[in-house]
């Protein structure tokens, strides 16, 4: 009677070529057994995130991923390309307390801790190393010899190091990372040398430290529920990576090949036929800017020069494209070409890439700087005099951190649209000296000094022109063009 009702839970076992195959009823094609699916996904699985990500498959993606970056120049310059776009010269602290001089002093304490201790070098470093090794490690430690009053410093580690190499099935616990039973990680396992060190394991065999979760900053993108450690960014892209070397490769071996021949001597006679002897495969030396005699029933033909194909830079420019697709980055920055491109395309190919890093800031203020932040906060708290009095508790501070502006491409055009969103009351000097990684009240009491000196002066400002009409009718071509 419920048999219709158990075909819809169970599927039919069917014997072919003495094998016991599970017949999948389904309504989606890709879900469908045929043999171009079962070849298509071969490779496909069922394992958990961590399982995927063992720490051989990691291993193997660092070692390809580094080695691309390190001989491939396209991978080279997108890794750097994206370290620079998302941390730039430096994240700048803003700090919003009830005391205004005590905000400033504070944010000045940490702008010269910044600098002491190459904050900026290192979140490019670790941005760089998380596209390559898919995840990046620090350790906050002491340095005595840092020329601030606070001591505490950011030490950076390759994630080879953290691994734990008798790692019981027992523990609750994934390669170099403890976790409680509410899934927060409480301790990191980190080797005191390097695996890929000449000395590693010679002294001492192989050793690790136990570090507390708080001394740790641990920063991947989770893509899967569960995931506990990152693979790299380009990941997707290494393949591709190979065939544009292939690819590059065999146009030159091609090209090369046709310019070692300068010409080739054939007969149209049959064998045996009138024609004078000739050594097969014999060079013969030719003089420049001369008429040449040809043995008798023989012909001169020229090599052709086919290479590159026509097809090379079409090649160059679509695998590009795919290759950056997976960080989110346009094209025309992949390729640092925008020979292509026109105002109204390349803002709307950027506009999508501009998100992608303001995401990124974003989870490296949480993960990162949030971190850093609360420590120096707390080694601030025990340095007398360091941090004003009056202020409140540290925790209920609120704060807010700026980065580099992206400088736009026309700024008449940018100059011109930011004061109609300031006249239309749809922005905000905050938010307007926000997209140029500015703090809005430091620069309008700057601004304010300006004038008052101006005035002082007797210095007459030029007023500001209206843009031009032409610029306008330009600009709207260019986006007509676009469409």
């Amino acid at each position: 009677m419920f048999s219709w009702l158990a075909n819809l839970f169970t599927s039919k076992p069917i014997r072919q070529s003495g094998r016991t195959l599970r017949l999948v009823r389904a309504r989606y094609d890709a879900a469908a057994i045929s043999d171009d699916n079962r070849r298509h996904w071969a490779n496909a699985d069922g394992l958990s995130a961590n399982a995927a990500n063992s720490p051989e498959v990691r291993r193997v993606l660092r070692n390809r991923a580094r080695y691309e970056v390190a001989n491939n120049s396209y991978a080279r310059g997108i890794v750097l390309t994206l370290a620079h776009d998302v941390v730039g010269t430096g994240p700048r602290l803003q700090l919003h307390t009830t005391d205004l001089e005590a905000s400033n002093r504070i944010e000045r304490e940490f702008a010269r801790w910044s600098q002491a201790v190459a904050l900026a070098e290192k979140l490019r470093t670790m941005r760089m190393a998380r596209a390559e090794d898919g995840e990046a490690f620090a350790i906050l430690t002491s340095n005595p010899r840092l020329p601030t009053r606070v001591k505490l410093d950011l030490r950076l580690v390759e994630a080879d190091q953290v691994t734990t190499p008798d790692l019981s099935p027992r523990w609750n616990a994934v390669d170099g990372i403890v976790f409680d039973e509410a899934g927060n990680p409480v301790e990191y396992h980190v080797l005191k040398q390097h695996p890929g060190d000449s000395r590693f394991g010679l002294a001492s065999g192989v050793e690790y430290e136990r570090l507390p979760a708080e001394a740790v900053i641990h920063w991947f993108r989770c893509d899967r529920p569960g995931q506990a450690r990152g693979v790299p960014d380009i990941m997707p892209a290494l393949p591709l990576f190979a065939q544009l070397r292939r690819f590059t490769l065999a146009v030159l071996a091609a090209a090369e090949t046709a310019a070692d021949f300068a010409g080739i001597l054939y007969t149209d006679a049959p064998a045996n036929g009138e024609a004078d002897a000739a050594e097969p495969f014999e060079p013969i030396e030719l003089e420049k800017r001369a008429l040449l005699t040809m043995p008798g029933g023989w012909k001169m033909s020229q090599m052709e020069a086919e290479q590159p194909a026509t097809t090379y830079a079409e090649f160059k420019r679509e695998i590009l494209n795919e290759i950056a697709r997976c960080l989110n980055m346009p094209a025309n920055v992949a390729r640092a070409d925008s020979s292509g491109y026109n105002y109204a395309s390349g803002r709307l190919d950027h506009q999508t890439y501009f998100k992608a890093i303001r995401v990124e800031q974003s989870h490296l203020e949480r993960v990162v700087l949030d971190t850093l932040l609360s420590a120096w906060l707390d080694e601030a708290a025990l340095i007398p005099g360091l941090l004003p009095a009056g202020t409140g508790p540290i925790a209920s501070w609120e704060h807010q951190w700026f980065w580099d502006g992206h400088e736009h491409v026309d700024p008449a055009k940018e100059a011109t649209a930011q004061a109609a969103r300031l006249a239309s009351h749809t922005t905000t000097l905050a938010e307007e000296y926000a997209r140029r990684g500015l703090d809005w009240e430091e620069q309008l009491r700057q601004r304010a000094k300006e004038i008052a000196l101006i005035q002082e002066l007797g210095i007459s400002a030029p007023a500001p022109s209206a843009p031009a009409a032409h610029e306008e009718v330009r600009h709207g071509e260019e986006v007509a063009d676009a469409a």
